[in-house]
């Protein structure tokens, strides 16, 4: 199972490279997203990103338990909290990945993939559910720091040939590649 591996992340006996693939085109999906960006810019002449939605959850959930301290915030004073275009992409993009794993044969109803399983146990389901958490919370801070997210950047920015969005995004596969080689290295 595991590997006598010195890195934090242990090898693994899943073999990455045996997925059968993307059941739907990468090409297609790439250039519908490049429409949704067009029609993005066009109807609401603003990019596409969904870290502004983070933003907008933590200030209606803060005119909820803090409403004095919420509206004190320049932040939301200039931006005040409500339900957005940026939501609505955010819980579309859910829907959407639903519908593509189901629509492409792909909806696996399962929380602990293999490589989890090899490398925590069959039975870490809390831990698996802290660290999404934990990396969800951590991007997002991130993404808000950074002034936007890898769409907001990655499509969006590079679209525009912002230097910061494209040094963004050669950041993010910089990023994946040292994590990918961290996960697979044997």
């Amino acid at each position: 199972m595991l590997s006598s591996s010195p890195m934090f992340f242990a090898a693994i006996d899943v073999d990455p490279l045996s997925y059968p693939g993307p059941a739907w085109s990468p090409y297609v999906v790439g250039g519908l997203i490049g429409l949704l960006s067009m029609f993005t810019f066009y109807f609401s002449n603003k990019p596409l990103g969904a870290s502004t939605a983070y933003a907008r959850v933590a200030g209606i959930i803060g005119l909820k338990i803090a409403p004095g301290h919420t509206k004190s915030l320049a932040y939301f004073r200039e931006n005040p909290p409500k339900v957005g275009w940026e939501l609505m992409l955010v819980g579309a993009v859910i829907l959407g990945a639903f519908i593509a794993a189901w629509t492409g044969g792909e909806l696996t109803n399962q929380f602990l993939p293999e490589m989890w399983q090899a490398r925590f146990g069959e039975d870490s389901y809390l831990l698996r559910g802290v660290t999404a958490l934990a990396g969800g919370v951590l991007m997002a801070f991130g993404a808000r720091m950074a002034g936007g997210c890898t769409s907001g950047h990655g499509i969006s920015g590079t679209l525009q040939l912002a230097v910061g969005s494209w040094l963004s995004a050669i950041c993010f596969f910089i990023g994946g590649i040292v994590a990918a080689m961290l996960m697979y290295a044997t």
